[in-house]
C-alpha cells in the first residue's frame, strides 16, 4: 500500500509542477504531461522503475473512457452529414499509409505479411493528443480541426476490420510464451469469427441491456450510484473485449457509438468526463515514463531517424490528403502537423501483431519506441508550426489593417463569423451598423473576404488582439465564437476591457449557467428563438390568429429566461435541480394556458393576413 502511496504522490505532483509550467510556455497540457513522465521514469529522476509498466495498464483506461465518449457524440446524423470527410479523408489516409510504409517496410527486410501489419498499426494517428491539442486551442470547428475529427473517426473505425484482418495475415504459430488469452489459440479464420461476434454483443448489450439498467438506477435518484453504473458499463465492456484478446478502447467506442442517441449520453459524458481527463493525464505520463531510453541510446540515429522518417512520411500523406480536400495551406498545416504522429491505438496493434508472431520481440520494442517518441514530439511540432511557420507562410493577422478599422471607430466588435455570427452582421450592416469582425478559422476568413467582408484573422480570445480590434473604444462585443471558447473570451474581457458590453451565443442552458456564472446576462442561446419561432408558425398552421400565437411566443421566451436565472443556482444539487425544473414547466404551462384563455385583446384578427377566416381553436 505504501508503494502505491508513494507513486501516487509522485505522478500527482509531477503532473501539478511539470503541466501548469508547461501551459505558461505554451507548449500544452499533452507535452506537459509527457515530460513529466519522462522526468519521473527509470531512465531519467528513477522515481518510477519498472512499476511503471503496471501503471500504464491501469493509466490506458483514460484511452478506454476518452473512445467511449468519442462514440458517444458520434451521433448517426452527425457520420451521415460527414461521410464525404470520414470516408473520403479517413479512407484515404489510412490506405495510402498503410500502402506506403508496407512497401517501405518490405524494402528494409520484413515480410509483406509483417510490412503490412506495420503499416496498418502505424497508419492510426493518437485521438487523445491530436483532439485534446485542437480542443486546448479552440480550433475544433475550423476546417482543419473538422478534418482532424473525420480522419481520426475514421482510424477508430477502423480498427475494428485491421484487428480482424491480422490474424489472416499470420504465417507462423503465435508465440505461446507467458500468459494467453484462450482466443489466441484459435485458428486465424475462427479468430476473425471471435472478433465480429465480440463486436455484435457490444452493439446488442449497449442496445438491449445498458439502457434499461440505466434507466431502472436513474430512477433511484442517486447521483453517486449512476456514476458506479457509468463505471461500470465501461469497465464491463472492457473486460468483455481483453478477454477475447481484442483492444477494451475499441469495445467502448462500440457501445458509445450505439448509446449516443440514448437519453442519458449528456449524463455519462459529465459523469466520467473527470476521470478521462485524470486517467489520459496519467497515460500521457505513463507514455513518457515508457520511453525505453535504453535502446534509444544504443542505436539513437537510427531510432530518431526512424521516428522522422515515420512522421515525414505520415506528414506528406496528410499534406496529399488535406490539398485534395481543398484546405488552404494554414489549415492543411494543422490538419497534418496534428496527425502525423503514430497513435495509442498502436500499442494495441503492435501487442497483437507481436503475439501472433508477425514481428520478433526486437522489432516490436523499436516500433514502440517509435511510436512513444512520435507521440512526444507532436505538441512540439505542433508549437513550431504555430509559432514559426504559420506567421510567416499561413494567413496572418494584420495589425495594420486591424489599425485602420480602429480608426473608423466602429462602436461594435463580432468575434466569430460562421454561421451565426455573419447572419448577425449581416442584419447590423443592412441597418447602417458597422462591425469590426474577428475570425481564426482561415478559410472562412479568405471565403468571406472574396464575399465583400473586411474580416481579420485572429484569435478572439486573445487581448492583444482584441485591444488592436479597437476594443477600448467601441461599446458592445458580439461573442459569436463556439461556446466552449466562449468562457475565456468572456473572462479576458472583463479583465482587460470591463467597460465592454458583451453579448454572449450560447449553446444551451447549460453554457448559459457557466457564462453567467462570469456575470455574462446577455446570452443567447442558439436554437431557443428558432425552435419557438417554429413553434409560432405550428400554431398558426393549426389556426390560431397570428397576433395570439406571436404573444404565447413572446410570454415563452419571457418565463423561460426568468426560470433560466433561478434554476442556475440550483444545478448543483441534481435532484433539487430536477425538481425544480418540473415545478417550472407547470408554472410555465399554467401561465401560457392563462394567457390564453384570458385574452386582453378583442382584435387578433388584424394580425391575420386572410382576415377573419382563421378562427381561434382555443
Amino acid at each position: 500500500m505504501s508503494g502505491f502511496l508513494a507513486n501516487a504522490v509522485v505522478y500527482l505532483a509531477t503532473a501539478v509542477v511539470c503541466v501548469p509550467i508547461a501551459k505558461r510556455l505554451g507548449l500544452g497540457s499533452v507535452l506537459g504531461y509527457l515530460l513529466a513522465g519522462i522526468v519521473i521514469g527509470p531512465y531519467a529522476l528513477g522515481f518510477i522503475g519498472e512499476e511503471g509498466k503496471d501503471i500504464m495498464h491501469f493509466a490506458e483506461f483514460g484511452v478506454v473512457m476518452m473512445l467511449f465518449l468519442v462514440g458517444l457524440e458520434l451521433e448517426p446524423a452527425l457520420f451521415w452529414r460527414m461521410r464525404r470527410q470520414v470516408l473520403g479523408m479517413g479512407g484515404a489516409q489510412v490506405l495510402l499509409t498503410a500502402l506506403v510504409l508496407a512497401a517501405t517496410s518490405t524494402a528494409m527486410g520484413f515480410t509483406w505479411q509483417a510490412g503490412l501489419a506495420a503499416g496498418l498499426a502505424f497508419a492510426m494517428s493518437s485521438t487523445a493528443i491530436a483532439l485534446q491539442s485542437l480542443k486546448e486551442k479552440g480550433l475544433m470547428h475550423t476546417a482543419a480541426g473538422q478534418g482532424s475529427f473525420a480522419v481520426l473517426l475514421f482510424q477508430d473505425i477502423a480498427v475494428i476490420p485491421i484487428l480482424a484482418l491480422l490474424p489472416l495475415l499470420a504465417t507462423a504459430p503465435a508465440d505461446l510464451s507467458g500468459e494467453q488469452h484462450w482466443i489466441e489459440t484459435l485458428p486465424g479464420w475462427q479468430r476473425t469469427l471471435a472478433v465480429l461476434a465480440a463486436v455484435g454483443t457490444v452493439v446488442a448489450l449497449g442496445r438491449y441491456v445498458a439502457v434499461p439498467f440505466l434507466r431502472i438506477v436513474a430512477r433511484t435518484r442517486l447521483r453517486e450510484l449512476f456514476v458506479a453504473s457509468s463505471l461500470l458499463l465501461v469497465v464491463g465492456i472492457a473486460l468483455l473485449m481483453e478477454t477475447v484478446g481484442l483492444s477494451p478502447a475499441l469495445g467502448t467506442f462500440l457501445a458509445g457509438v450505439v448509446l449516443a442517441n440514448s437519453e442519458y449520453k449528456h449524463e455519462l459524458e459529465s459523469d466520467l468526463d473527470p476521470f478521462k481527463g485524470l486517467l489520459l493525464g496519467l497515460f500521457f505520463m505513463a507514455v513518457g515514463a515508457s520511453i525505453n531510453f535504453d535502446l534509444i541510446t544504443r542505436a539513437p540515429g537510427t531510432i530518431i531517424g526512424l521516428t522522422l522518417a515515420v512522421m515525414a512520411l505520415k506528414l506528406g500523406i496528410l499534406l496529399v490528403v488535406g490539398r485534395r480536400a481543398g484546405f488552404s495551406f494554414d489549415q492543411n498545416l494543422l490538419f497534418s502537423v496534428g496527425l502525423a504522429q503514430v497513435g495509442e491505438f498502436a500499442f494495441v496493434l503492435l501487442a497483437f501483431i507481436a503475439q501472433l508472431a508477425l514481428l520478433n520481440n526486437e522489432w516490436t520494442d523499436t516500433l514502440m519506441a517509435i511510436t512513444a517518441i512520435s507521440m512526444t514530439l507532436t505538441p512540439l511540432f505542433m508549437l513550431l508550426n504555430e509559432k514559426l511557420i504559420l506567421p510567416r507562410f499561413g494567413t496572418t493577422e494584420r495589425p495594420a489593417r486591424e489599425a485602420d478599422a480602429i480608426d473608423e471607430k466602429h462602436r461594435v466588435i463580432i468575434a466569430g463569423f460562421g454561421h451565426f455570427g455573419s447572419t448577425l452582421g449581416r442584419l447590423l450592416r443592412a441597418n447602417g451598423v458597422r462591425a469590426t469582425i474577428l475570425d481564426n478559422d482561415s478559410d472562412q476568413v479568405d471565403l468571406l473576404r472574396r464575399m465583400g467582408f473586411q474580416v481579420f484573422y485572429g484569435d478572439a480570445t486573445r487581448h492583444e488582439l482584441l485591444e488592436a480590434a479597437g476594443a477600448h473604444e467601441a461599446e458592445l462585443l458580439i461573442c459569436a465564437i463556439a461556446p466552449e471558447s466562449a468562457l475565456l473570451l468572456t473572462e479576458t474581457v472583463h479583465k482587460h476591457f470591463p467597460h465592454l458590453k458583451l453579448m454572449v451565443r450560447a449553446r444551451n442552458r447549460f453554457d448559459a449557467y457557466e457564462l453567467m456564472d462570469q456575470g455574462v446576462m446577455h446570452i443567447h442561446r442558439e436554437t431557443l428563438h428558432s425552435s419557438v419561432a417554429m413553434g409560432v408558425d405550428a400554431l398558426k398552421e393549426l389556426g390560431f390568429r397570428h397576433y395570439t400565437a406571436h404573444r404565447a411566443g413572446q410570454n415563452f421566451l419571457r418565463y423561460d429566461e426568468q426560470s433560466l436565472k433561478e434554476l442556475a443556482s440550483k444545478r448543483g444539487d441534481k435532484a433539487d435541480y430536477i425538481s425544480s425544473i418540473r415545478e417550472k414547466i407547470a408554472e410555465q404551462e399554467e401561465l401560457l394556458t392563462r394567457d390564453l384563455l384570458h385574452d386582453p385583446s378583442a382584435n387578433d384578427h388584424a394580425w391575420d393576413s386572410d382576415g377573419l377566416r382563421h378562427q381561434p381553436k382555443a
